[in-house]
């Protein structure tokens, strides 16, 4: 029995830490992305843990962000967090849509609060 788990598993077989770093970085570059309730619920944490160490403006989290993102997000990301300055947290937003006709998934808006 698993305990103690707290991600969840998109059947990717190991791949997941990509999926929730490719979704990040579509979020950083496009500020506005539409997914399903789960991939948002799993990367929202994610990628506010990315804009917390983005704000840090430091040669460790700079290799911390490089784990996971491309160079492109990590510049966006960098001049998108001096307007996160002042806030303490709560970064991404999720806006409920209606579920997708195919397969009746819920679908969702995630995009970066202003």
């Amino acid at each position: 029995m698993k305990k103690g788990n707290k991600n969840r598993h998109f059947s990717h077989k190991g791949s997941d830490k990509a999926l929730l770093a490719s979704l990040a970085t579509a979020l950083f570059l496009k500020e506005r992305i539409k997914t399903t309730s789960a991939k948002a619920k799993e990367v929202a944490p994610f990628a506010e843990k990315l804009i917390s160490k983005a704000k840090e403006d430091s040669l460790t989290s700079l290799r911390f962000l490089k784990r996971f993102l491309p160079d492109k997000a990590i510049e966006k990301l960098r001049e998108e967090a001096k307007r996160y300055e002042k806030r303490a947290g709560g970064y991404t937003r999720i806006i409920r849509l209606e579920p997708r006709l195919s397969d009746g998934a819920k679908m969702v808006f995630i995009e970066l609060v202003k």
